[in-house]
């Protein structure tokens, strides 16, 4: 998987505030080193790396993350919420598996007329 940010950069060579916020999220949750590529749209710059890929994904927003799976399909998260719910902390399956667990377990007890669990 290789992933991309957008961010986009203001006339005055500033992060825009939005931009901002999501860069110290990832930084805080430990995930910036994930981010394989980071490329700027900067507004002083129309032909900049960050407007063309926004141009060639038909994003409007910024930021945004272009997701590149290893069998090259790609899906772009304008959305930092999402993006870390799907692709950065996606559930486990040793966690579905424990879910899964503990119903079989009940489902047990309750045909065995145990009340234990």
């Amino acid at each position: 998987m290789r992933i991309t940010l957008v961010k986009k950069v203001l006339a005055d060579g500033q992060d825009c505030r939005k931009c901002r916020d999501v860069m110290e999220r990832l930084e805080r949750g430990g995930h910036l080193g994930r981010i394989d590529r980071i490329l700027v749209a900067d507004e002083s710059n129309p032909a900049s790396a960050g407007w063309m890929a926004a141009q060639h994904y038909c994003v409007e927003t910024a930021p945004f993350f272009v997701v590149r799976d290893d069998d090259g399909q790609e899906q772009v998260y304008t959305v930092y919420l999402a993006f870390l719910r799907d692709v950065l902390q996606p559930p486990s399956p040793t966690t579905e598996t424990s879910e899964q667990e503990v119903e079989r377990l009940k489902d047990l007890a309750n045909r065995n007329g145990l009340d234990c669990l």
